[in-house]
This record gives C-alpha cells, structure tokens and sequence, in this order.
C-alpha cells in the first residue's frame, strides 16, 4: 500500500491541479501538487525503511488487469525489489525538493499551476518507469517522460528558441525509442513474454540462438542488447544522440534539476541495470556499453571547459556524469552505476537549483562572463553551491569520490580493451570536471562584477523556500557518499542487490575494486586537484590568460566552442537534405500532382466551356449552317456504312 501511495500520489496531485484549477486559487492548486510529492517521498521512505532495514522480502504489487489479448495479458504491476526501491526513495525525494524550491523559483508567473501539474505528471511517469515488472510497462514510463520532457522544456511556448528546443529532444528520443521498441519486440519474439521473470530466467538458456540475416550470424542477445542499449543512448544522451540535451536549458531551471537529477536523462541508466541479467550475457554489448560511456564522459567534459552558459556547463557536467554511469554498466559493476546515479541526484539537483538562485538574482541573467563577484551578495548559494562543485569534481569527503572513483576502479579491474579505453578517458575527464566547475564557481563569485551595475547592485538572496532545499541537497552531496557506500559497493553489496542485479562472472569486478594499484586508484583524485588548480591560476591569479589561450589556438577553441561541431554535421547530413526531399514532395508530390490533377482537371473543363459557349451566337442562319453540315456527315456515314 505504501509503495502504490508513493507512486500514484504524483498523479492524484496532477489531476487534481488540472480538475480543481477553476474552483480554486492559485496558491491553493500549486499546494496540492507539493503536498502529493510530499506525500509521496514520505511513503517513498517508509517502503525504503521496512524493504532495505528490516529486510521484507522481494514481491509484486498487482493494481490490476491492463491489456487482454489471446494469451499477452501484463498486469499493472509494481515491482519491489532493492533496485526498484533505491530508485523510488532517489526520485520521490528529490523531486519533492524540487517541487519546494519550484514555489519560489516560479511565483508569479501566469500559469504557475499548469507547471505544477506537469512536474507531478512528470515524476509519475518515472516512478511508474521504475517500480514496472515488465518491458511494456517500462515502455509507457518511458514515453511519459519523454512526453513531459517536451511539454516542460517547451513550457514557455511564446518563446520560440524553447520550442525548437523541444521538438529537438523529442526528434532526437524518438530515434532512441524506435531502437528501443524494436528491442522489445525481438525479446518478446524470443522469450513470449515481456514480464523481466520469464526474461531473466531464460536469458541463459537464448545465449546460442542466433539471427540469420543477409548470410551473418547475429547472437540474438547482442541484438536485443545493443537495440535496448541505443534507446538508453537517446534517453541518457550519450555520444551521437546527446544533441538534445544542453537546449533543453530552454525550461524553467527547475525542470532542468528535473530532467538531470531524478528522471528522464536517468532512465537509460536504470533501464540497462534492470535488463542487466540479459545484458551480461552479451559480451560485445557490454564493450559497446563501456566504449560509448568512456567516450561521452571525455567529450562532454571537453566542451563543458569553455561553455559560458551557466545551465549549459551543468547540463554537459550531466552528459559526462551518465557516461559514467554507463561505463560502470559496460565493466559489471552496475551497482557502482546506480550508487553514483544516487549521488549524482544531490549535487545534480544542488547544482542546478543553486544556478537557478543565482539567475533569479540577477534579473534572469545565464552568461558567466557577466556575473563575477557575487559571494558575499548570495552566501548561502555559494556555500552550498561549492558543495555540489566539490562533489561533482569527485573531491573526499564529498559523494562523487565515493562513486565516480569507484567506477573508474572497476573499468581498471576488469583489464579488458574496452574498459582499459574508458577508464583512461574517465581519468581524463575527471581532471576536466574538476576544471570547468570551479571555472564556473570562479567566474560567478569571485573577481570584480563584469554585469550590467544595476543588476548586479539589485542582487540579493533567494527567498528561505528556495535556499531550504540547497541547503538540503548540500547535506546529501555531502553525506551520500560515505553513508551509502557500505551497502551499495563495499563488501555487504552483494546481500544489499540480492537478486536485483546481474553481475558476470559472479561480481568479479566488484569484488577486485580494492586490488586496483594505488596509482590507478589515486589518478582520477590527483588529475581533479589538478584541474582546480589551473582553473584558479586561469581564472583568480590570470584572469587575461584564458583569452590570450584562446586566440593563441583559434582552431581547438572553436571545435570545443561549437560542441565537436555535431549540431553542424548533423544538419548538413540529415536536416538539410530533409528539408530538400520535403520541399520536392511539397511542390512536386504535392502541388503538382496531388493538386495538380484536380486543378488541371477543373481548368480543361472550364477551358473548353468557354469555347463550347462560343458556339452559342444566336443566329439562326448560323444554327442553319451547322445543322446542314451534321445531317451530310451523318448521311454520308450512312452511306459509307451500307
């Protein structure tokens, strides 16, 4: 019961928003939303405590029949094991801090309670996504996300660069899903049921089945791995399908919280864990897996360095974490993806909430070169802001150390080609992150203010309904990491996950995390206080050196400037020549045929009705004539005839 509560409580307050509005004030639909997520994370936390501490065993909650065709009947279904439950406390509980800050970040604007009802609808649709018992039901979490995605990016539907915003993330998703459902259909083909039981069960059995396809021979788990994996890409914008992700700062900064830290972006990671039974007996997916994740932590790290954007350096910080993750994912060591997917929710969710505060300081205000000088104005977002710096950068004793270094470990552990590539990428980019954060951090608080005097002289602290909740998600970026690692990753891991998780090789990369050489262990820490340390002497001792270095190297600055130029290559080799076969269907398929033959059909009759009238003139010597002329042709016809 308490489980359903946490996860139908985001709904009921949603469709009492939308019911209630007209007989209701403002204030009073914007607290029936924040008290359903209240709610909700309560319940969230009584499941989490009786389930995780006191130990009730795995089971279903069946809320009843959903679809009955022949013998494919799948319930509405929740699911409650370790990983689920993780999932629910993680979503419900940052979601309802979100939802708290929301009241202040959006008082004011004219369809407040429209924005409350769809960050309700958003987080069910994800809890929804998380508790499924079966592909489908994950399925129509998954498209509920991307649906509110879309609705919430684009909330400011007057503005149009958020509107192109959210047609691109929803574009760019659907690629994912197409991937995505053609992976479901094979894996329902193969195993006659969507529900994860009789898929995981019978994931050993499908290791020799092979597709037969133009001559080759394809190992049917690989398939089904690497089409679920590609819809995890779209979903959690990794390389190649991350396009999406830094426009959708378009929204609201909270939404931007949301989609980073609890939902949407994080769904790809937990749907790959969660089908980690199949995927771990699909050794070329998981390199794929390992390959992409190593990749994207490098490449979105690169770009966040020179972003000037405030959201955008976070959200490329969000691309680069979810590389992470999926590294993890593509090593075994998926309860190392989930424990940093945890930890990233607090300093995610603390990072964008506090850029949030600094931008409703400054009159809306997103460009870092025009802020500077801000600490003393807004002690308490730098505090808690430095807080979520230090745990993104990976910096003991904060969260991110705790995971991200873990990840790292285990992609060194396991030796493999595909790992030993990510982990010397992950190294890599640890010291970027640690550089583009506290870039940020510099630039906005510290130096002489580089804004306009006015706005920078109005500056002043967000209301106590914005700061309460930085200041709680400042003690879970801290906190996280030390509390949870027991359990996720130390040496209970095992019994913590029971059955929850996958691992090959029973855990061997697990349980090799402390032969990893100190050297290899202490990289990732020692390249991070290294790039604080040239991000300081950059950006604090010499100021003028970042644009002299930019000038010096006009070319590797504008290739990172311009994101690796993918928005570029993207449209000259599917947008342009999309455009060019639409408007040849438009105006031949369309204009010329389609109406075309219609109107030329109209024109011939009207045509030769303007000459038939002719024949009309009205005189009867002519009428005369021209009967003569008829009654000789038929006369000769007959004549011809006999």
């Amino acid at each position: 019961m308490m489980l359903a509560i946490a996860v139908l409580a985001p709904l009921a307050g949603a469709l009492l928003v939308g019911l209630l509005r007209p007989f209701v004030t403002r204030g009073m639909a914007v607290g029936l939303s924040v008290a359903s997520l209240i709610i909700s994370a309560l319940a969230a936390i009584v499941t989490d405590y009786r389930h995780l501490v006191l130990q009730v065993p795995d089971h279903l909650v069946v809320l009843g029949p959903w679809i009955s065709v022949a013998q494919f009947t799948p319930h509405w279904t929740l699911r409650v094991d370790t990983l689920s439950l993780v999932m629910v406390g993680m979503v419900s509980v940052v979601s309802a801090i979100i939802h708290v800050y929301s009241v202040g970040y959006m008082a004011g604007d004219r369809t407040e309670p429209r924005f409350f009802a769809y960050i309700s609808l958003f987080t069910f649709a994800m809890l929804m996504l998380v508790t499924a018992n079966n592909l489908l039901q994950l399925f129509f979490g998954w498209e509920g996300v991307g649906l509110m995605s879309y609705l919430l990016i684009g909330y400011w539907y007057d503005r149009a660069s958020a509107n192109e915003a959210a047609i691109k993330a929803f574009i760019v998703n659907r690629v994912g899903d197409l991937f995505f459902a053609v992976g479901i259909a094979l894996t329902y083909l193969q195993f006659h049921s969507v529900d994860y039981s009789v898929i995981f069960n019978g994931a050993t059995q499908a290791v020799s089945a092979r597709y037969h396809v133009f001559g080759a021979d394809l190992p049917v788990l690989e398939v089904i791995s690497i089409l679920l994996f590609v819809g995890a890409m779209g979903k959690s914008a990794q390389l190649f399908l991350h396009t999406w992700l830094p426009d959708a700062m378009e929204g609201p900064t909270p939404i931007s919280a949301l989609i980073h830290a609890a939902t949407m972006v994080t769904a790809g990671v937990f749907m790959t864990v969660r089908m980690s039974p199949l995927i771990a007996q699909a050794p070329v997916a998981m390199d794929v897996i390992a390959v992409i994740g190593g990749a994207t932590a490098f490449f979105a790290a690169t770009i966040g360095c020179v972003q000037n954007d405030i959201k955008r350096i976070i959200a490329y910080s969000t691309c680069s974490q979810l590389g992470y993750m999926f590294l993890a994912v593509g090593v075994g060591a998926a309860p190392a993806a989930i424990f940093h997917l945890v930890n990233h929710a607090f300093f995610k969710a603390l990072l964008f909430l506090a850029a949030g505060s600094v931008i409703h300081a400054l009159a809306e205000e997103q460009d870092i070169r025009r802020m500077g000088g801000l600490w003393r104005k807004l002690p308490v977002t730098y505090v808690t802001m430095w807080a979520g710096a230090l745990a993104l950068a990976a910096i003991p004793p904060f969260s991110g150390f705790y995971s991200k270094d873990a990840i790292l470990a285990a992609a060194f552990a396991d030796h493999s080609a595909s790992a030993m590539f990510g982990w010397l990428l992950g190294t890599l980019a640890a010291g970027l992150t640690a550089f583009y954060i506290v870039r940020l951090l510099l630039m906005v608080f510290h130096g002489t203010p580089r804004g306009p005097r006015e706005a920078i002289a109005h500056a002043h602290e967000s209301p106590l309904v914005m700061l309460g909740p930085l200041i709680v998600l400042a003690v879970g970026a801290l906190a996280s990491g030390f509390l949870l690692a027991p359990s996720f990753i130390g040496g209970r891991f095992g019994a913590f996950w029971s059955s929850s998780i996958a691992l090959p090789a029973h855990g061997a990369v697990m349980q090799a995390l402390h032969l990893v050489p100190v050297w290899a262990e202490r990289m990732p820490l020692l390249l991070a206080i290294a790039g604080i340390g040239v991000a300081y002497w950059l950006y604090e001792l010499a100021p003028g050196l970042p644009a002299r270095l930019a000038r010096a190297l006009p070319g590797l600055y504008a290739f990172l400037l311009n994101k690796w130029y993918f928005d570029e290559l993207y449209d000259a080799v599917f947008v342009r020549p999309a455009w060019r076969l639409a408007r040849f269907i438009w105006r031949v398929g369309d204009e010329e045929v389609i109406d075309g033959i219609p109107d030329g059909i109209a024109r011939l009759t009207s045509d030769a009705s303007g000459q038939a009238v002719k024949l009309q003139s009205g005189s009867i010597a002519v009428y005369g004539f021209v009967m003569l002329i008829g009654l000789t042709v038929l006369i000769t016809l007959f004549l011809l005839v006999r």
